[in-house]
């Protein structure tokens, strides 16, 4: 009977791993092959950001922004030369004209697919890159082309950076470096690193987004002390090194003073005075639709057992909003007549 078993067994396996179109075998080239592309895509993408930074190529830098070992990347920058994409003729990976055109088709992608994650979607800011990373792959020229039209033909990712055009024009690196801002200096961001994810998660924390003012007060020992939204935070330089901004003038130095809405006590009237940047997609479209716009006056009438969520008489309703909401909406406070 053991030895029925075994022969059972052994042909069901052979079975599923023979199969034309579904068995192991199958399933396992289709893996692989879609391994590779997605590895030649990744490498290529890095070639471009280096080239577009101004930075030499590593393999042990290669090998870490794709994933794979040093010896996998060689084997990938040889894949890459014969496919005409890639050159070491100068004893370093750099793209072909052709290899260019890919990359900025990749990134052209990848970048779309953020800005729909950030304008049509309720996905948390911190999947936004990674998703963008898997639909990359798998989304054909025309679905690019269609998506770019649905969006309005967007001229900047959410973080900031620019999307490479159909013909693949890209604009050049604008603004400076936070870090290299002065005490007493005001710019507002207009691009923040979403890699490393850590870091990414870090700034988007501190309100370090598109749109927003930073005024840095002092350069101390363990970083910048910066004000953002009504806020003092602390920013690490290596942090403040992966967020440009637009320097501002003299006129609007000190960014308008006010407080978060969730700070605002039962029964205090408060004017808003804007939503922060954080503030995106459709959690900022559903606060607009409530009638939370420029000058609206909000008063804080019911609390929940919890502390949470709080109920606000806006325009003559009232409407409950979370701790995390209230708190992208800036306000000032209004006296009592």
């Amino acid at each position: 009977m053991i030895g029925y078993a075994v022969v059972i067994v052994f042909l069901a396996a052979a079975v599923f791993f023979a199969w034309p179109r579904n068995g192991g075998y199958a399933r396992l080239e289709r893996f692989r092959v879609l391994m590779r592309k997605q590895n030649l895509e990744d490498t290529l993408k890095h070639l471009h950001h280096c080239e577009y930074l101004g930075t030499r190529v590593s393999l042990e830098g290669l090998a870490g922004a794709v994933g794979v070992s040093r010896d996998r990347v060689v084997g990938i920058l040889g894949d890459l030369e014969q496919a005409g994409l890639a050159s070491m003729s100068h004893g370093h990976p750099t793209l072909t004209a052709v290899g260019r055109r890919e990359a900025l088709r990749i990134i052209r992608t990848h970048r779309l697919w953020e800005k729909f994650f950030a304008e049509r979607s309720g996905l948390d800011e911190t999947l936004w890159h990674d998703e963008a990373d898997r639909r990359e792959h798998f989304t054909s020229i025309e679905q690019v082309e269609e998506l770019a039209a649905n969006l309005g033909h967007p001229r900047f990712d959410p973080h900031g950076a620019p999307i490479p055009t159909a013909s693949g024009d890209l604009p050049s690196v604008r603004g400076v470096l936070l870090s290299d801002l002065r005490p007493g200096q005001v710019g507002r961001v207009i691009h923040v690193e979403d890699e490393p994810l850590a870091l990414h998660e870090q700034l988007v924390a501190q309100g370090l987004a598109v749109g927003a003012v930073v005024w840095v007060i002092e350069h101390g020992a363990t970083g910048l002390r910066v004000e953002v939204g009504s806020e003092e935070e602390v920013v690490a330089q290596v942090a403040a090194a992966n967020v440009s901004v637009e320097l501002l003038e003299t006129p609007v130095l000190v960014p308008d003073k006010g407080e978060r809405l969730s700070r605002i006590g039962l029964h205090q009237k408060a004017r808003v005075v804007s939503l922060l940047p954080t503030c995106r997609g459709l959690q900022r479209r559903r606060l607009l639709d409530l009638g939370l716009v420029v000058g609206t006056v909000v008063v804080p009438e019911l609390q929940s057992a919890a502390g949470d969520p709080v109920a606000y008489r806006i325009r003559g309703a009232l409407v409950a909003l979370r701790e995390d909401q209230a708190s992208q909406i800036q306000v000032e406070p209004v006296e009592w007549k």
